[in-house]
């Protein structure tokens, strides 16, 4: 079993080395960038900005990465349909931090309206966006410690939130339509 570790781990060195030079060639950025807690709590405490906040966009290369974190209030189940967005260029990844809920996502939508591409949401959280409602989307249960990956272009709403629900979201932002180098406010 050793031996075989030892020659795992002999095997991926030179394969790493391979793939870190080519990013460092392929002019990947040479720093990485953080986001603490304390900031995710400092964004959160911050009297402006709504419920979904934008933290940080970073150039990665090839491709934007935005990191906010968002907070929602006790959402009451009214049946359907399920009020939502869905970001045409932007996928999510949602770290649940505290709180619980029920999340809908995809459906059969109706009352489609595109976000005005002056929000503020839009420039700098989610790029653009359409606001609709779900009649018959898929639902999940989703606690503290979850993640739910939501592609570009996939509806997403709350259907209930007994108490409240926080997350980090993760966004890919392969068409560079979040300001890169955005840093929130309350941190700056």
């Amino acid at each position: 079993m050793q031996r075989l570790v030892m020659f795992s781990f002999a095997m991926l060195v030179p394969v790493a080395a391979g793939i870190g030079g080519v990013w460092a060639q392929s002019g990947s950025p040479a720093v990485s960038t953080a986001v603490t807690k304390a900031e995710i709590e400092a964004v959160l405490k911050y009297p402006e900005g709504g419920g979904d906040r934008q933290i940080k966009v970073v150039d990665v290369g090839k491709l934007n990465v935005a990191v906010g974190v968002l907070h929602r209030g006790a959402v009451k189940d009214t049946g359907w349909p399920v009020r939502g967005l869905s970001h045409t260029q932007v996928t999510e990844v949602y770290y649940i931090t505290s709180g619980a809920g029920t999340l809908v996502t995809a459906g059969t939508l109706v009352d489609q309206k595109p976000m005005p591409a002056d929000a503020e949401v839009v420039k700098v959280a989610v790029g653009p966006s359409i606001t609709s409602a779900s009649q018959n989307g898929q639902t999940r249960q989703v606690a503290a410690g979850d993640i739910v990956v939501i592609p570009a272009g996939m509806f997403h709403g709350w259907k209930e939130v007994p108490d409240h629900v926080t997350y980090v979201s993760i966004r890919p932002d392969p068409d560079r339509v979040l300001p890169v180098g955005y840093v929130n406010p309350a941190i700056k």
